[in-house]
């Protein structure tokens, strides 16, 4: 079952993407493929593929695919896009086929649905489908010399054509020589050459433009210093440096990174691991290339099959940082944060750089190969009723989780609460409507304070100063610094306080998208908002207040569900009965806090409430935990139980000389005892006493 969902799913989302491009009009789909099969595209025109710098092809993919024009003119872009799915699952099954061995059972069945759905779901992949681009036919024809049954000759010629489409992907010719292929490796450079003097025979003013004036394509399509270009060319102008200095400084860059990553490769071929020496190669080639457009860096997604990491726990780091890097936007991945920016900006040439150069990728001898440092695991908890459907086949982990992939997934789960609760449904009329049920109920249960509560804390300037502070400030704060204390104190209790967390802020989504409400200050009834100052109701935009959020997600409240959690989770672990009681009163000043600075109703915070009652309720209802697990010690090293052992030898002749006896000394006053006899209480006290201090 779990195998026909994976391909169900690789199946959904490359329909998904298929028919998210054939649904454009036609002025807008396969944009880069205009430049070639419109009126006005390069195949039709009669002068220079180069003309008007639109086309960034050799001359030999202008030669190549002019047969196609016709047909893809005929079906309006519909046979380019499906050919382009159907390169795409070709290259997924056969990556899967190509993962270095002894594979398991379930990782050959698995593999290849995998392998299709992070493909279509990369940005070079849904790139392509959109521009109408060819860059998966080099991706998989280098690919398909890694399989086992491709002969020398086959892997030249295959090398050959692709290095004719990209020339940098020329340097695998490099690792063919390297690795001792060499006549494999000349192969693929007469195929190279062979391609391209074809070209410059047909094309020879366009093979001067490209080769010459050009060099290899530089200069070509977009600006070189466009964010669009992740190469080492295209980060050193985008810092500044240009003219001469930025020649020699990306000369003796590009020098250092090819000599790291080839040797790099050729270490990993000779290991046996040839799809992750196929990535590291074309890591490379994107690193060195003068451009690097994001339809040309599917090599970083492949570089993912190599193993990283001591711990078991450590393996997912580096796999899920590239699915991250080469499927989620830069604001995904990084806040919006200046220095932080620049790292996104740059996060794939970043990640092909570590593929390339720094990442400790395992051979097949390491020991940890197949063997990483395990994860000590909780037993499936067993619930006291029958009807509680537990989840058997998850083992909670009892160590500490990476903290990097922690940090990663926090960052995308933020991410993605904050684009779901931003576009949730946000109709003026229907939020208002709520606001009215809401206020009606209140009524009737006589718990509508707001109004009163409101005028109170507006009409106060030190209480109205420091409930707009802490409606800022505490949400987060609070939180987060909860969060790091946990994972680093309470490992154990960190892994089983953030789930129902995780679930309440699910539900929560939930809540904006089904029920929008305008909170109190948007209603138009009198209410004062102190922290944002008033709003224009006919302006439906509400000034720059919604490019911040949806204004209109105000059940349940948050605020009062994640301060509630804090208070939950203090009032267990905190060794202090100040700190307990400190932590009962957060969520109580929290919710006086929203209802007086007129952000939520006193609903809102019972539905945060029960939200966080229910994510406490679905993890014990899953996974059978309901209470907060016992933090194991941490094992003795062997030095410190030898050590240990040493102490406690020493026990009985410390307590002896405490007592004015030596080793070689005879009892005084005492009779010979016989072997079963009990020692004196007191001596035995005194042993166990000080046994317990050593």
């Amino acid at each position: 079952m779990g195998l026909a969902a994976l391909w169900l799913l690789a199946g959904v989302l490359a329909i998904r993407q298929a028919a998210a491009v054939l649904r454009l009009p036609p002025n807008e789909r396969l944009t880069d493929l205009e430049t070639w099969i419109g009126d006005e595209g390069v195949l039709h025109v009669r002068g220079s593929l180069y003309d008007g710098d639109s086309f960034t092809g050799t001359p030999f993919s202008g030669l190549v695919l002019k047969p196609l024009t016709r047909a893809a003119e005929q079906s309006l872009g519909v046979a380019w896009t499906f050919g382009t799915l159907l390169l795409v699952v070709v290259l997924g099954l056969v990556v899967a086929r190509s993962l270095p061995g002894p594979v398991s059972r379930r990782t050959s069945l698995i593999a290849a649905p995998l392998a299709i759905s992070l493909l279509v779901l990369s940005l070079p992949v849904r790139n392509t489908f959109t521009l109408g681009q060819t860059s998966i036919i080099p991706v998989l024809l280098v690919v398909l010399t890694v399989l086992p049954r491709t002969s020398g000759r086959q892997a030249g010629v295959l090398i050959g054509v692709a290095a004719a489409l990209q020339p940098a992907l020329l340097l695998f010719g490099v690792v063919l020589w390297l690795i001792g292929r060499r006549r494999a490796a000349a192969l693929a450079g007469a195929t190279f050459a062979v391609c391209t003097a074809l070209a410059w025979a047909a094309m020879p003013h366009d093979s001067w433009t490209y080769w010459v004036h050009h060099i290899g394509g530089a200069g070509l399509g977009a600006p070189a210093d466009s964010l669009a270009n992740q190469s080492l060319h295209g980060l050193l102008l985008r810092i500044g440096f240009e003219g001469p200095v930025e020649l020699a400084l990306l000369a003796v860059l590009a020098v250092a990174v090819a000599v790291i990553g080839l040797r790099r490769a050729v270490h990993y071929a000779k290991d046996g691991q040839l799809l992750l020496a196929a990535a590291i190669t074309g890591s490379v080639a994107l690193a060195v290339s003068p451009t690097s457009w994001q339809h040309q860096q599917l090599w970083i997604l492949l570089a993912m099959v190599g193993r990283v990491g001591r711990r078991g726990s450590d393996r997912l780091v580096w796999p899920v940082l590239v699915v991250l890097v080469m499927s989620l936007s830069r604001t995904a991945l990084l806040p919006d944060i200046e220095v932080l920016g620049h790292i996104g900006y740059n996060a794939p040439l970043l990640a092909a750089l570590a593929a390339a150069c720094v990442v400790p990728f395992h051979s097949r001898t390491s020991p940890r190969w197949d063997d990483p440092e395990p994860t000590p695991l909780a037993e499936p908890a067993r619930s006291r009723f029958a009807w509680v459907p537990l989840l058997r086949f998850l083992k909670r982990p009892l160590s500490r989780p990476n903290l990097m992939l922690e940090l990663m997934l926090i960052r995308v789960g933020y991410f993605a609460y904050s684009w779901i609760r931003g576009h949730a449904p946000d109709e003026r009329s229907v939020a208002e409507g709520h606001g009215d049920q809401v206020l009606t109920l209140e009524g009737w249960l006589h718990i509508d304070i707001e109004h009163w509560f409101n005028a109170i804390v507006a009409d106060t300037a030190w209480l109205k100063d420091f409930m707009n502070w802490y409606y800022s400030t505490f949400h987060f704060l609070i939180p987060l610094s909860l969060l790091a204390w946990l994972y680093l104190r309470r490992p154990a209790t960190y892994r089983w306080a953030r789930t129902p967390l995780a679930f309440a802020t699910m539900l929560a989504l939930v809540g904006f998208w089904l029920y929008p409400l305008a909170p109190p200050r948007l209603m138009g009834l009198g209410y004062v908002d102190t922290a944002h100052g008033p709003q224009d109701l006919n302006n439906p935009d509400f000034g720059a207040l919604t490019k911040l959020s949806n204004q209109y997600a105000a059940m349940p409240s948050l605020h009062v569900g994640w301060s509630l959690w804090c208070g939950v989770v203090i009032a267990i672990v905190a060794p202090y009965v100040w700190a307990k009681v400190l932590g009962i009163l957060y969520p109580l000043l929290t919710t006086a806090v929203i209802v007086g600075t007129a952000n939520h109703y006193v609903l809102d915070a019972i539905g945060g409430a029960a939200i966080v009652s229910a994510g406490f309720g679905l993890q014990y209802v899953l996974l059978g935990v309901g209470k907060r697990p016992r933090e194991e010690a941490p094992p003795l090293s062997a030095s410190m139980g030898a050590a240990l052992e040493r102490a406690r030898g020493l026990v009985p002749g410390l307590v002896r000389q405490r007592s004015g006896q030596h080793d070689d000394a005879e009892p005084v006053d005492a009779e010979p005892a016989d072997a079963g006899d009990e020692p004196p209480k007191g001596g035995r006290a005194r042993v166990e006493r000080h046994d317990q201090r050593v």
